[in-house]
């Protein structure tokens, strides 16, 4: 049990208590980012000896990260107390962090199990670019963002839904517009969403364009909606890190106060202790 609780204090990030915990957590953002470095590299035509190393230094990262991921599992009772062994490593596994390490290592043990098929084209191995999620764990501003994408998943999925019928209502729009002048850029409805997808988004690539009137019209008014479109979630999201660091600053603020209370309270017993031990000698 102590063995097993100091491994899940060690695999847990840093809480500035253990230079154990201190070094892992290095180790695996180092690893991590040299993951990430790899992929990159080998789209380059590199030498087959260096495409060597890097390949081994690729299969040590997956080899560290899936001991990483089993320590987790083992020790998931002691991060959800309140459930037995089992249920806790159940809940563990299907947590989104544990899914994405689970995916991140995927790419490097499949192939070994399923060769010559398609679970090891080049195609898997870009999942490994998944690790980055890994550093979640260990840097609080992506940890930050993260909480607050889930707490205003609501708000943001409607924002979402919202965009999305915006861009189904300008494709049919730009259809009935530009279909006859234009039938071979718009053939049917759908046609058009990718032009949608560009304008709502401001991005405007020019590959497809109205020159219709009408169309131009029907352009310009999609393009105003698609600054309010894109502004919906960036404010949701702003406003979600702005509540979050309210609260953040109030939970510090509670905390420096209790602990100044809990030093004056400890001042006070140990003076009333000297000024009772001086009344009974005296």
């Amino acid at each position: 049990m102590d063995f097993r609780r100091r491994i899940y204090e060690i695999v847990q990030p840093d809480d500035g208590h253990s230079m154990l915990s201190r070094l892992f957590d290095w180790l695996i953002t180092a690893l991590i980012m040299a993951s990430v470095i790899i992929v990159f590299a080998t789209t380059f035509n590199l030498p087959r000896r260096t495409l060597g190393h890097l390949s081994l230094a690729e299969g040590v990262a997956s080899v560290v990260f899936t001991i990483e991921y089993a320590l987790r599992i083992l020790t998931a009772d002691f991060l959800y107390p309140k459930s037995g062994k089992f249920k806790a490593r159940i809940k563990y596994v299907f947590s989104p962090m544990a899914i994405v390490d689970l995916v991140a290592i995927l790419p490097f043990w499949l192939p070994m199990f399923f060769p010559g098929t398609v679970l090891g084209l080049r195609a898997l191995r870009l999942v490994r670019l998944l690790r980055i999620f890994k550093l979640n764990r260990y840097f609080d501003a992506m940890k930050s963002l993260g909480e607050v994408i889930v707490s205003k998943k609501r708000e943001l999925l409607g924002s979402m839904f919202f965009v999305f019928i915006l861009m189904l209502i300008s494709s049919l729009l730009m259809y009935s517009a530009e279909h006859e002048v234009q039938p071979d850029v718009f053939r049917n409805a759908f046609s058009g969403l990718w032009w949608a997808v560009a304008t709502l988004t401001t991005v405007g690539y020019g590959d497809i364009y109205p020159v219709t009137p009408l169309g131009r019209l029907v352009g310009a008014f999609i393009a105003f909606s698609g600054l309010a479109a894109v502004a919906i979630p960036t404010g949701i999201i702003s406003s979600g890190l702005t509540e979050r660091i309210t609260k953040s600053d109030k939970g510090k603020a509670a905390s420096e106060e209790a602990d100044i209370s809990d030093t004056l309270r400890k001042q006070g017993e140990i003076l009333h202790d000297i000024l009772t031990k001086l009344s009974k000698s005296n």
